[in-house]
């Protein structure tokens, strides 16, 4: 069975700096997408950045500029570097993953982890 552990969340100031990091442990055979999504107080979950395996990214429009997704293919990782933090960046943080495993081609969700940005 795959789980995603993520780690990196914290308190921060308006204006500093975040780096998440999920990693896929497990079989994982194949790595298709990873993803980092949010969802703050009362909001919908909402997709942050994607990236493929091939290293194609996509990023919502709030967070050009300011977040830098990659991934390690070899270590099953994928990092969040979130720079110029606003306060409207306050949310939990969720890891997804496109991969496969012995059951095939799946999905699958960290448990989130808790960024706050506040002075």
């Amino acid at each position: 069975q795959v789980q995603l552990v993520e780690s990196g969340g914290g308190l921060v100031q308006p204006g500093g700096s975040l780096r998440l990091s999920c990693v896929a442990s497990g079989t994982v055979f194949i790595i298709n997408a990873m993803g980092w999504y949010r969802q703050a107080p009362g909001k919908e979950r909402e997709l942050v950045a994607g990236i493929t395996s091939g290293g194609t990214t996509n990023y919502a429009d709030s967070v050009k500029g300011r977040f830098t997704i990659s991934i390690d293919n070899a270590k099953n990782t994928v990092y969040l570097q979130m720079n110029s933090l606003k306060p409207e960046d306050t949310a939990v943080y969720y890891c997804n993953a496109d991969l496969s495993d012995y059951d095939g081609r799946n999905y699958y969700w960290g448990q989130g982890t808790q960024a706050t940005v506040s002075s």
